[in-house]
Protein backbone atom coordinates (compact mmCIF):
# COMPACT_ATOMS: atom_id res chain seq x y z
CA UNK A 1 0.00 0.00 0.00
CA UNK A 2 1.51 3.34 -1.12
CA UNK A 3 1.17 6.51 0.84
CA UNK A 4 1.75 9.63 -0.80
CA UNK A 5 2.60 12.73 0.97
CA UNK A 6 1.26 16.09 -0.44
CA UNK A 7 3.00 18.88 -0.85
CA UNK A 8 1.39 22.43 -2.36
CA UNK A 9 3.19 25.68 -3.36
CA UNK A 10 1.60 28.30 -2.10
CA UNK A 11 0.99 31.39 -3.79
CA UNK A 12 -0.24 35.03 -3.12
CA UNK A 13 -0.44 38.05 -5.06
CA UNK A 14 -0.53 40.33 -2.08
CA UNK A 15 3.59 39.10 -1.22
CA UNK A 16 6.46 39.95 -3.02
CA UNK A 17 7.14 37.56 -6.11
CA UNK A 18 10.14 35.67 -5.55
CA UNK A 19 12.93 37.07 -6.45
CA UNK A 20 15.12 33.96 -7.21
CA UNK A 21 14.00 30.54 -8.17
CA UNK A 22 11.92 29.51 -5.32
CA UNK A 23 8.72 29.91 -3.90
CA UNK A 24 7.05 32.06 -1.67
CA UNK A 25 5.90 28.86 0.56
CA UNK A 26 4.97 25.23 0.11
CA UNK A 27 3.32 22.89 2.36
CA UNK A 28 4.17 19.60 2.89
CA UNK A 29 0.47 17.75 4.47
CA UNK A 30 -0.11 20.03 7.36
CA UNK A 31 3.44 22.00 7.74
CA UNK A 32 3.84 24.93 5.83
CA UNK A 33 7.84 26.20 4.95
CA UNK A 34 7.70 29.98 4.32
CA UNK A 35 10.19 31.09 2.61
CA UNK A 36 12.52 34.13 4.00
CA UNK A 37 10.36 37.57 3.69
CA UNK A 38 11.79 41.20 3.04
CA UNK A 39 10.38 44.26 3.71
CA UNK A 40 9.92 45.02 0.09
CA UNK A 41 6.20 46.35 -0.88
CA UNK A 42 4.39 43.87 -3.22
CA UNK A 43 2.91 46.46 -5.80
CA UNK A 44 6.43 47.83 -6.67
CA UNK A 45 9.00 45.14 -5.67
CA UNK A 46 10.94 47.98 -3.30
CA UNK A 47 12.12 47.90 0.32
CA UNK A 48 8.84 49.83 2.14
CA UNK A 49 11.91 51.93 3.63
CA UNK A 50 15.74 51.66 4.93
CA UNK A 51 14.27 51.77 8.56
CA UNK A 52 14.75 48.15 10.15
CA UNK A 53 11.59 48.59 11.83
CA UNK A 54 9.50 49.32 8.83
CA UNK A 55 11.31 46.57 6.99
CA UNK A 56 10.02 44.05 9.82
CA UNK A 57 6.50 45.11 9.66
CA UNK A 58 6.25 44.34 6.09
CA UNK A 59 8.04 41.39 6.03
CA UNK A 60 5.70 40.29 8.61
CA UNK A 61 2.58 41.54 6.99
CA UNK A 62 3.73 39.97 4.04
CA UNK A 63 4.24 36.52 5.53
CA UNK A 64 0.89 37.21 7.04
CA UNK A 65 -0.70 36.88 3.92
CA UNK A 66 1.37 33.85 3.05
CA UNK A 67 -0.08 32.25 6.22
CA UNK A 68 -3.37 32.87 5.03
CA UNK A 69 -3.01 31.60 2.04
CA UNK A 70 -1.85 28.57 2.92
CA UNK A 71 -4.78 27.86 5.86
CA UNK A 72 -1.95 28.95 8.87
CA UNK A 73 -1.87 32.29 10.74
CA UNK A 74 0.57 33.65 13.00
CA UNK A 75 -0.65 32.19 15.98
CA UNK A 76 0.04 28.55 14.04
CA UNK A 77 3.62 29.54 13.24
CA UNK A 78 6.22 26.49 14.90
CA UNK A 79 9.45 28.14 14.47
CA UNK A 80 11.11 31.65 12.74
CA UNK A 81 14.71 32.30 11.73
CA UNK A 82 15.73 35.89 11.58
CA UNK A 83 18.51 37.16 10.06
CA UNK A 84 19.64 41.16 10.18
CA UNK A 85 22.46 42.83 8.28
CA UNK A 86 22.77 44.66 11.81
CA UNK A 87 22.34 42.43 15.06
CA UNK A 88 22.55 45.48 16.71
CA UNK A 89 19.01 46.41 15.09
CA UNK A 90 17.76 43.10 17.51
CA UNK A 91 16.13 45.39 20.21
CA UNK A 92 14.07 47.29 17.35
CA UNK A 93 12.92 43.80 15.27
CA UNK A 94 11.76 42.17 18.55
CA UNK A 95 9.69 45.17 19.15
CA UNK A 96 7.88 44.82 16.40
CA UNK A 97 8.02 40.85 16.33
CA UNK A 98 6.48 41.11 19.11
CA UNK A 99 3.31 42.59 18.00
CA UNK A 100 2.79 39.65 15.39
CA UNK A 101 3.29 36.87 18.07
CA UNK A 102 1.85 38.19 20.95
CA UNK A 103 0.14 35.17 22.43
CA UNK A 104 1.88 32.24 21.90
CA UNK A 105 5.79 33.05 20.66
CA UNK A 106 7.30 30.45 17.97
CA UNK A 107 10.50 28.71 18.42
CA UNK A 108 12.97 30.84 17.25
CA UNK A 109 16.59 31.41 16.11
CA UNK A 110 18.77 34.85 15.36
CA UNK A 111 21.85 35.74 13.27
CA UNK A 112 23.60 38.42 11.65
CA UNK A 113 24.82 37.87 8.42
CA UNK A 114 27.00 39.77 5.67
CA UNK A 115 24.31 40.96 3.53
CA UNK A 116 20.55 40.63 2.90
CA UNK A 117 18.89 40.51 -0.63
CA UNK A 118 17.67 43.48 -2.00
CA UNK A 119 20.03 45.45 0.73
CA UNK A 120 17.41 44.44 3.49
CA UNK A 121 18.32 45.07 7.18
CA UNK A 122 16.26 42.15 8.13
CA UNK A 123 14.91 38.84 6.51
CA UNK A 124 12.62 36.20 8.43
CA UNK A 125 11.29 32.82 7.44
CA UNK A 126 8.64 30.56 9.14
CA UNK A 127 7.21 27.17 9.33
CA UNK A 128 3.83 26.98 10.12
CA UNK A 129 1.02 24.10 10.59
CA UNK A 130 -2.41 24.44 9.25
CA UNK A 131 -5.62 22.98 10.46
CA UNK A 132 -6.88 22.59 13.99
CA UNK A 133 -4.20 23.54 16.51
CA UNK A 134 -4.41 22.84 20.06
CA UNK A 135 -2.22 24.07 22.61
CA UNK A 136 -0.80 22.36 25.90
Amino acid sequence: MSQHVVRRIISTAKAPKAIGPYSQAVAVDRTVYISGQLGLVPETMKMVSEDVQDQTKQALTNMGHILEEAGSSFAKVVKTTVLLADINDYPKVNEIYAKFFSTTPPARAAFQVAALPANGRVEIEAVAVSGEVRDE
